[in-house]
């Protein structure tokens, strides 16, 4: 069977998931080391998300563009839809590797999501759990002596590898992590 993965980026209103909302996703769906679909959604919170005016600011996104977008659950329609285009979520052998900067971050964020919007069974229906993520290895050429920057930001290390990069734009986000990744490995 071919190995997938899902290069996956999230921008949110804050940094709980538990109270804060995702307002944009970017994905990647690498099937045998080839892109097979992008996407890029910009919803909405949640309805009762908490939004803290510092990610917006982060997110170059404004209040008022907020109440503009498609909704929350709109949006988690389409998602699974991109996910169900590409694994079949009731087989236990056709999961994908999920792959991010940080991806512990966009992962809970995913699963809350999932479960606000009725899915009991979260993201888990669709990846296997084994973390794709360039962040650790950083951390180790750091340990190791074999790399030392001012810190671990995204941007900073993109910077550092010429990796092009939009910083808090989701789509640009997890291109440049895929290309991060792939020069690490």
């Amino acid at each position: 069977m071919s190995k997938k993965v899902l290069y996956i980026d999230v921008e949110t209103t804050g940094i709980n998931p538990a109270r804060h909302g995702i307002i944009q996703i970017g994905a990647i769906m690498e099937i045998s080391g080839v892109v097979a679909e992008e996407l890029k959604l910009e919803c909405a919170p949640h309805e009762g998300a908490d939004i803290d005016d510092q990610a917006l600011l982060i997110n170059k996104t404004s209040r008022a563009e907020l109440q503009h977008r498609t909704s929350s659950y709109e949006a988690f329609l389409e998602f699974r839809q991109f996910l169900d285009r590409h694994i079949e979520p009731y087989d236990r052998e056709d999961k994908c590797y999920p792959a991010g900067y940080n991806v512990h971050f966009d992962l809970d964020f995913l699963q809350s999501w999932f479960r606000l919007h009725g899915d009991k069974y979260g993201i888990g229906s669709y990846v296997n759990w084994r973390r794709l993520d360039p962040l650790p290895l950083l951390f180790m050429k750091d340990f190791s002596g074999a790399l030392s920057l001012p810190d671990y930001k995204l941007e900073t290390v993109c910077r550092h590898y010429g990796i092009q990069l939009e910083a808090h734009d989701a789509i640009s986000d997890i291109r440049a992590t895929r290309r991060l990744l792939a020069k690490l490995l």
